[in-house]
């Protein structure tokens, strides 16, 4: 099977003045993305808004198939290749419900998969958003099983395993990690990646947002262990391949998942 090749924007830096500003830094990510031969782009956690919201994330939601969506989309057809992009959605059913999630659009303008953060974190997180109910939320993509988390889900290793267990090849993880937290893109990600035997694409915001001040440190970590791909402290576009073959031989390998005793580990929930 042929590698997929991916882009993680780390970007852009600080707060976006609009979420135009937002949708500008994308398209130009898309053509530079397009241009490096991926058919994957990735951004971070609630990248239309920026992070630091406030009181104003009940103003800027929008459901999913908002007019972000539709610029999203637009943006995907016109370079051809698939968005995976952060944003605050709006419940249709229940417009009081605000949720922090992760929308995926195929190169074809089409929604893939939608997905609300389960693991909230700090006051504004808690306080501002419901936690999503649905775990394992999967695409299929170019012959890959791609699952979706955000941020401080990773950190747990319950839904990264669950996700293993559903098939889930390369997870797609948009964050808005803050300083002095490190490390998680330095030693948590490429650990849960080695444990559960997939690949995490991890997409972090970078700069200052009021009392925020994110970490960087995006990263592309493959199920041996290693980082394929790792941007620094600032702005930035990393290219890298996600690799079936690798994925195959190291799950022949490392056998953690047939290895497992889930009979051992009911009391653990």
């Amino acid at each position: 099977m042929t590698p997929l090749r991916i882009a993680l924007y780390q970007g852009p830096s600080g707060v976006p003045t609009s979420t135009a500003d937002s949708l500008d830094a994308l398209a130009g990510a898309a053509r530079r993305a397009a241009a490096a031969g991926a058919r994957l782009l990735l951004t971070n956690e609630l990248y239309l808004t920026g992070y630091a919201l406030g009181d104003a994330v009940r103003d800027l939601a929008e459901p999913a198939d908002g007019p972000g969506a539709r610029a999203v989309a637009r943006i995907a057809t016109e370079h051809g290749l698939a968005i995976g992009y952060g944003y605050p959605e709006r419940d249709g059913a229940d417009p009081a419900a605000i949720f922090n999630s992760l929308q995926l659009i195929g190169p074809d303008g089409e929604r893939l998969a939608n997905y609300r953060k389960t693991h909230l974190f700090g006051d504004f997180e808690t306080t501002s958003f419901r936690p999503g109910d649905e775990p394992v939320v999967q695409a299929d993509f170019e012959g890959l099983r791609l699952g979706l988390l955000i941020c401080y889900d990773v950190e747990f290793p319950e839904p990264v395993r669950a996700h293993a267990l559903a098939g889930t090849e390369l997870l797609l993880t948009p964050t808005a990690l803050m300083r002095p937290y490190e490390i998680v893109p330095q030693t948590i990600v490429p650990a849960r990646a080695w444990e559960s035997q997939l690949y995490i694409a991890y997409a972090n915001r970078c700069g200052t947002e009021g009392d925020f001040s994110f970490a960087g440190l995006s990263c592309l970590a493959a199920p041996d262990g290693t980082v394929r791909a790792r941007a620094g402290a600032d702005e930035d576009l990393i290219v890298a391949d996600v690799d079936p073959a690798l994925l195959k031989a190291s799950r022949a390998e490392n056998t953690y998942l047939s290895d497992r005793r889930p009979e051992l580990y009911g009391r653990l929930t």
